[in-house]
């Protein structure tokens, strides 16, 4: 039973420890003077593709790679104080010091202003989720049994965002190597409660949308039959979840986890699907850092269901993608892909789901792995 203690760190901001015994006392004060917090960015509409983009100069000034010794997220100690007072976490979770969305002021004009460009307030709120006190770590050396702690703080913070005013969906997810555009070193995840749908899950929605109409039946839970069914392109596999890459991968190693039984978000699964996922999790990102022996940059992500409409077309998955396509080679974003949106794939996915497969094996031989 994971233990959750609250506390505010010295500009407000709102701290929460997810301990993994119950014995833990987390009375420790924020000694820093920290200056006020920013305002609330601000969303500008784009007329041509209708999508709002966030405004939020503030965070120009957040941390860039600093030292070790003057790391944020490591725990504090007497000579360095951090956004972590106590001298210790499991996992931790806390409001972003630099936030793309928040409540930091009084947002009682959540409306849009017309005319050029339309904006409104960018409220909503985003939180930085520590998996680890140990610096030099990574998600891939966690324990299972950590990850399921994470799994559990994850599983809150959607619970407790998607109650906000004004949150429309809420994402949790990892950025991990300096290659994937980093600011800390330190492994770290974090959670965005956005005041709209994004475009990505509107593309899925809509998809899902047509596909229900037409067939009646979950777009998601189709795909995955179908990758259950050839079998071509899953990785591994357990009771209650399934990992593949997907027939259409838009990354050289991209990775999708998904539950056999279809939830909308996080806050749906039990207990046991929980952590079986940990073990999924924990499997793919291992596989991804031995498919080269070398720490592969990837983004996880949590695809859930917006918080108030749409919810019977989400299908909660994870994906898992590396730009990495060779030992000493990154799948770059150029012309077609950035300005187009039109991507090229240099791996076929059957080939990445074989050489995952056994990379998966390698570190992870007790798995239920797919066989080729």
């Amino acid at each position: 039973m994971v233990k959750r203690s609250s506390i505010n760190l010295a500009d407000g901001r709102e701290l929460i420890y997810f301990d993994e015994s119950d014995d833990q006392v987390r009375a420790t004060v924020d000694q820093r003077h920290l200056p006020p917090r920013p305002a609330p960015s601000q969303l500008r509409l784009d007329p041509l593709t209708q999508e709002w983009i966030a405004v939020a100069d503030n965070r120009q000034g957040r941390p860039n790679l600093p030292p070790t010794s003057e790391c944020p997220l490591c725990p504090s100690t007497p000579g360095h104080f951090t956004e972590i007072p106590a001298d210790g976490y499991d996992v931790v979770v806390f409001e972003n010091r630099f936030p793309s969305f928040s409540y930091a002021t009084d947002n009682a004009a959540f409306g849009e202003v017309d005319g050029y460009p339309r904006t409104r307030p960018g409220v909503g709120r985003c939180e930085v989720v520590c998996f680890t006190p140990e610096h030099d770590s990574s998600f891939g050396s966690l324990s299972e049994a950590r990850v399921g702690t994470v799994l559990d703080a994850l599983t809150h913070r959607t619970a407790e965002l998607s109650d906000l005013p004004g949150v429309e969906q809420v994402f949790c997810f990892e950025n991990r190597g300096v290659e994937i555009g980093v600011t800390l070193h330190h492994p770290h995840g974090q959670v965005y409660a956005y005041p709209y749908v994004t475009p990505r899950t509107s593309l899925y929605l809509r998809a899902a949308r047509q596909h229900q109409e037409t067939t009646g039946r979950n777009l998601y839970a189709d795909v995955l039959a179908a990758e259950r069914a050839t079998g071509e392109r899953v990785i591994a596999e357990n009771a209650y979840w399934t990992a593949f890459v997907p027939a259409a991968a838009r990354w050289p190693y991209e990775i999708h986890i998904a539950p056999h039984r279809k939830v909308a978000d996080l806050t749906e699964l039990s207990d046991v699907e929980r952590q079986a996922a940990a073990s999924l999790w924990l499997g793919a990102v291992r596989a991804l850092d031995g498919l080269f022996g070398q720490p592969m940059p990837y983004i996880a992500a949590w695809h859930q269901a917006p918080v108030r409409t749409d919810r019977e077309l989400g299908y909660l998955h994870l994906q898992i993608f590396s730009i990495r396509r060779a030992p000493a080679k990154l799948k770059y974003l150029a012309g077609s892909e950035s300005a187009m949106g039109a991507f090229v794939n240099d791996i076929a996915p059957e080939a990445a789901a074989s050489a995952l497969r056994a990379s998966w094996q390698a570190v992870t031989p007790e798995a239920v792995v797919q066989a080729d």
